[in-house]
């Protein structure tokens, strides 16, 4: 049987990123995953069935770690010898396709879900620029997820080689049915609600993802300090418009890890977290839906994306979203129809999307009518694994030839 090996960086990538994807490919192929070690690599052995291997690979920019992880990739290349080698994530990607390329793995492929350089400067910018050059040139096949990342890619020169985007340009797609409404019942959510003191007559703008500057924590903190409490009746996550004339609080979700090593924020946010009775930190939740559900808009300010997985869950879950200018969620988002588009680190006018949220009914209601079909008729998980299947496939039956 054919032999494919998918790495990441991190498990959790493996785990999230491509969740039933991997027992999905192992039908047709021997799959392996590798990442560096963890709970999460555990699980994707488990919920997967497939075979996983450790191999700890650095995050950030470590030479001699870097070479320690080369050479033991390198190591588990010859003596697994698979026909194919896909990556996700930047040092995985760059570890893997060189690795790859040593050891003589006839494909050699990675998807770029997600580009750091072009919100760098200077020379770390020149540098991270360089790795991916030699990311792609170890590469046999290269894949931007999402139009955005492939025209970075070329605008930056980082590689003269065929640029491919698989059907709409998500590495997995996403499965409506685990991502729907009605997998809770209102008690269920009316529970939830009330442990997290959230009201009915409150609306619920809600953040999900790793609190870090890059995500544009501290501008959405900013800017909610700003909004206005309104007199307008709610809509409620739960049930039709409210008609009656309490006031109408906004409410901060914030659903993810606290990262105090890398790109931690500023000070002030971290006190306004903290002292903000109307900001609601639940930290990591291995089951976002409960969050989105209970919630009225998504607010997901980040400065770079490659193709982000929660705009299109909360989309899924009935949820207009707010969301930065950058590749993904501009593609995902189309402005007016399904949620907003602001500018980048541009906290006035997170503010002023937030506040039109809360106080025109009819654009939220429009926004959120449309947000779920309008996933549903681009992204659904079979498409994307299909189509990866077929990319597979073709490549093999090319190298056959």
């Amino acid at each position: 049987m054919i032999k494919i090996i998918r790495t990441s960086t991190i498990p959790e990538s493996l785990n999230i990123l491509l969740k039933g994807q991997l027992i999905y490919l192992s039908n047709y192929f021997q799959v392996i995953g590798i990442s560096s070690n963890g709970k999460s690599l555990t699980e994707v052995n488990e919920r997967e069935g497939i075979k996983t291997i450790g191999v700890n690979m650095e995050r950030g920019i470590s030479p001699l770690k870097d070479i320690i992880s080369l050479i033991k990739l390198y190591i588990q290349f010859k003596k697994e010898k698979p026909t194919i080698v896909h990556s996700i994530t930047p040092k995985a990607g760059l570890l893997t396709m060189l690795a790859g390329k040593m050891a003589g793995v006839p494909i050699r492929m990675h998807t770029f879900t997600g580009l750091i350089f072009p919100t760098r400067s200077g020379f770390m910018q020149k540098l991270l620029i360089k790795m991916d050059q030699l990311l792609c040139w170890s590469a046999t096949q290269i894949y931007p997820e999402g139009n955005g990342v492939k025209q970075d890619l070329v605008k930056y020169n980082i590689t003269n080689k065929p640029l491919k985007v698989l059907v709409n340009g998500n590495v997995n797609g996403i499965d409506l049915n685990f991502f729907s409404k009605n997998n809770f019942s209102e008690n269920d959510l009316s529970k939830l609600k009330n442990d997290l003191q959230i009201s009915d007559n409150d609306f619920v703008f809600v953040f999900v993802g790793r609190l870090v500057g890059d995500k544009g924590i501290n501008e959405l903190v900013e800017a909610f300090q700003k909004l206005e409490i309104s007199s307008e009746p709610q809509i409620s996550s739960l049930q039709s418009p409210i008609s009656n004339s309490q006031s109408r609080i906004p409410k901060l979700l914030l659903v993810g890890p606290l990262e105090t090593e890398l790109d931690p924020l500023k000070e002030k946010t971290l006190k306004e977290i903290e002292n903000n009775k109307n900001i609601i930190s639940v930290g990591f939740q291995k089951d976002v839906r409960p969050y989105f559900a209970i919630s009225n808009a998504l607010v997901f300010p980040s400065y770079r994306e490659g193709f982000p997985n929660v705009v299109m869950q909360a989309g899924a879950m009935e949820l207009p979203s707010i969301v930065s200018d950058i590749n993904g969620c501009n593609e995902i988002i189309v402005e007016g129809e399904n949620g907003t588009i602001i500018p980048v680190k541009n906290a006035e006018a997170i503010t002023v999307a937030m506040q039109k949220l809360m106080e025109d009914k009819d654009c939220y209601l429009t926004l959120k009518a449309n947000a779920r079909s309008m996933i549903q008729s681009r992204y659904e998980q079979s498409v994307v694994w299909n189509a990866l299947l077929e990319e597979y496939n073709s490549l093999i039956s090319k190298l056959a030839n």
